[in-house]
């Protein structure tokens, strides 16, 4: 029998332009941790992806970068595959891009590809679908943040911060982090310091 037909949701609309807006979005968001990004009149993705993720994998994901999806669908499948040609892998720690769209149910970050000491750039971007931004709760503070920055992150799960401030004492390794939510997107580099509420853990 042949395999059912999946219909497929487009891709951008000017694949060209708009992959270069998302790039420069995504370049903002990580060389200024906490600052918010818009990244508006994006093309619906299919589930688990939402808008943002989607757009953020259409922009950066091509064959060379195999992509993790913590809840895979037939559909989101096909259409990564079709738009972007990117592989898509069964295990976190062989993924360049991992999309999380169950942060309370995130693997531990130490899961996923951290880089080698000669290489630390061959490690993983995780895109971690938020429940919101606020104003308070974390305090930010390392490269690309003028003294510190105050800010909400919510949908993570209670000890989520405890294993972030826990990989930096392995860098130059480790991950790096892009939250979505709605047209928004936030960056989190490895080299970003995180206290909870103003307090280190």
């Amino acid at each position: 029998m042949n395999a059912p037909h999946i219909p497929l949701l487009p891709g951008f609309a000017d694949p060209v332009d708009d992959a270069q807006r998302i790039f420069r979005a995504v370049l903002a968001a990580l060389s200024r941790p906490g600052m918010l990004q818009a990244i508006s009149g994006l093309p619906p993705a299919p589930a688990p992806l939402c808008a943002a993720s989607g757009a953020v994998l259409l922009a950066l994901a091509d064959y060379e970068t195999p992509v993790w999806l913590q809840s895979p669908s037939p559909e989101a499948c096909a259409w990564l595959r079709f738009h972007c040609g990117a592989p898509l892998v069964d295990a976190p720690a062989e993924a360049v891009f991992a999309v999380i769209s169950q942060p309370l149910a995130l693997p531990p970050l130490a899961a996923f590809a951290q880089g080698l000491p000669e290489y630390p750039d061959r490690s993983a971007t995780l895109i971690v679908h938020s429940a919101g931004f606020g104003d308070q709760g974390l305090r930010l503070t390392g490269p690309g943040i003028q003294d510190e920055c105050r800010l909400g992150i919510d949908g993570l799960a209670p000890d989520f911060w405890r294993s972030w401030q826990s990989q930096q004492g392995h860098a130059p390794l480790g991950v790096d982090l892009l939250f979505v939510n709605g047209d928004s997107l936030l960056g989190l580099p490895r080299s970003t310091r995180v206290d909870v509420e103003g307090k280190g853990e």
